[in-house]
């Protein structure tokens, strides 16, 4: 799979080409356009793994494209404006935030993470997703990762700290806990910030420019009729 990311940051779309008979499985509703010898399949992982992806608000359902009789092309883009990136697989994967998942390779599996992070996302309603490779051990695989805004990546030597609302994705072999940002709830509401989260290790850090939740509260502000 070769995957080109055009009209970055702001309005990003992958053109991602596959050989004959090579897949790209997809977030539902993230293809734009394909080759007309491309195969489109509704996959599922069960019923059990389906409800964690319902519940995580990823759909229980995701899209599996692949090349027919001859190379093809999918097109594919995230549903808010903003960037994309492609990150290698390495053996112990990536954390990512299920608004960030665009597509994958098909031997590199995302799971939904709940339990504790049920709360790790809370005020930004969004939860977690596991990439790592089919093969345990082997660093093979590609994700699709997309945002709101921009994407940079960031080097956590020793430690960062990241508001939760501007994660995209992180290096699984990072460690974390995640706090208010300012010290007690009071500081939290005056200083307008909310969770962060506290990275600690060697690895990367993958930010969004733009909260989408908080961008989301002002537009609805500025709606008329909004009270």
């Amino acid at each position: 799979m070769d995957v080109d990311v055009q009209y970055r940051p702001g309005h990003a779309m992958a053109r991602v080409s596959l050989a004959e008979g090579e897949s790209v499985v997809a977030h539902s509703g993230a293809m734009v356009g394909m080759s007309t010898n491309v195969a489109v399949e509704a996959t599922s992982a069960g019923l059990r793994q389906g409800i964690k992806r319902v519940v995580s608000g990823e759909g229980f359902f995701r899209t599996t494209f692949t090349a027919e009789g001859a190379p093809g092309e999918v097109l594919l883009a995230p549903a808010l404006a903003g960037d994309m990136v492609v990150l290698d697989m390495t053996e112990a994967g990536y954390f990512m935030q299920s608004t960030s998942f665009i597509a994958s390779t098909q031997d590199v599996e995302v799971e939904p993470r709940l339990g504790g992070f049920r709360s790790f996302f809370a005020s930004e309603g969004a939860f977690v997703l596991k990439g790592v490779p089919r093969e345990s051990g082997v660093a093979k695989g590609q994700l699709l990762v997309g945002a709101f805004g921009g994407i940079e990546a960031l080097q956590c030597d020793g430690q960062l700290v990241i508001d939760t609302g501007h994660l995209v994705a992180w290096d699984a072999n990072l460690t974390y806990s995640v706090t208010r940002s300012a010290d007690g709830w009071l500081q939290s509401f005056m200083t307008g910030e909310g969770l962060a989260c506290h990275f600690r290790g060697e690895g990367r850090v993958y930010i969004q420019t733009r909260n989408p939740s908080e961008y989301g509260r002002l537009l609805g502000r500025l709606l008329p009729g909004a009270s």
